[in-house]
């Protein structure tokens, strides 16, 4: 199993950051090891001092699929989830302003809670799916599908061209504007529309 995720897939989040609008969708992987489930909490590392909060809404594989044609895409996914895109930022900045990888900055452990899955036919439209984060019960990131940047079908499509897609990969698939920093204490709850799916605790 393996974890992608997508950057730069919303205008405002790219504007925050002072980023440009890419031609094609950008990811990079996390490995197995990022994941942190059942909501338990995230436990800060002692090698950064600014990590940062995404929120990402998260496919999941279920057929293997390479090449994968547009209009295909969609049968490769069955089911969605919201997960966190845990950032140390001072190692990315660092890593980028030295003109190297940033790989650490993303995937260091438990880098990727993430909430249940919930089968994607709960969605009358994939286009339009709300979600949106709260920290310590304040709304910072609101998202909908239909504002991305690159939809589904066409990651996945993107993917695949270059990387083989198995059964259970996860595919996060970009973060809204309103990312920041999180301190110990701080409490992380995220939603798909009015429904919560994940909590987090920063200790």
């Amino acid at each position: 199993m393996k974890i992608i995720c997508i950057g730069r897939n919303y205008v405002e989040h790219i504007q925050e950051l002072g980023h440009t609008v890419p031609d094609n969708p950008v990811f990079f992987l996390k490995p197995d090891t990022a994941l942190l489930t059942r909501n338990r909490p995230f436990f800060y590392p002692d090698f950064s001092q600014e990590i940062h909060y995404e929120a990402e809404l998260v496919l999941r594989i279920c057929k293997v699929g390479k090449a994968i044609r547009k209009q295909f895409a969609h049968t490769y996914y069955d089911a969605i989830g919201i997960g966190l895109d845990l950032t140390a930022r001072d190692l990315q900045t660092k890593a980028k302003e030295n003109g190297l990888p940033w790989a650490l900055s993303k995937g260091f452990d438990q880098s990727a809670p993430i909430s249940r899955f919930v089968p994607i036919t709960t969605f009358p439209d994939t286009g339009q799916i709300p979600f949106h984060l709260d920290l310590n019960g304040k709304t910072v990131q609101q998202g909908n599908s239909s504002l991305m940047i690159f939809p589904f079908d066409e990651i996945i499509s993107y993917i695949s061209r270059f990387i083989t897609l198995r059964t259970g990969d996860l595919i996060f698939t970009g973060t809204p504007s309103g990312v920041g920093p999180l301190k110990i204490g701080d409490k992380l709850e995220a939603y798909l529309g009015e429904v919560k799916m994940l909590q987090c605790m920063i200790k």
